[in-house]
């Protein structure tokens, strides 16, 4: 088995490399959704918007090549509590992504503490 070592790749041309047909995520964002909504980490998720409680908007700085890509999501902590929480998709463009949170009971819509989205699939 062969081994590669590198601290960084480049084009051949000496800019950023260009990689193809890997199955990276081509876009992650990690963000706290309570309050003020703000990034904690992100790649290639250049800002967020805040549609009202529990239901925020992910937008790329890169597109997408259509809007038939993969999204995760992930979140943790209802604002002030512990309680149980569902998570969806509220549609999606090349270029953004709508995120909902509500509680399991049926309570409705919920600031969480964390969300974590990631975008799988080919930029434009």
């Amino acid at each position: 088995m062969s081994t590669l070592k590198a601290d960084t790749i480049q084009s051949t041309g000496g800019g950023t490399a260009t990689l193809t047909k890997q199955n990276a995520a081509k876009g992650w964002v990690n963000f706290n959704g309570v309050g003020t909504i703000a990034i904690r980490d992100t790649l290639n998720v250049g800002s967020l918007t805040d549609n009202g409680t529990g239901d925020y908007e992910t937008n790329l700085t890169a597109s997408m090549s259509n809007a038939n890509f993969g999204v995760v999501i992930a979140t943790g902590n209802v604002a002030g509590t512990s309680a149980q929480r569902d998570e969806e998709v509220r549609g999606m463009t090349s270029s953004q992504v709508g995120v909902a949170v509500f509680h399991t009971s049926n309570e409705g819509a919920r600031d969480v503490d964390f969300v974590s989205t990631s975008m799988h699939g080919e930029l434009a």
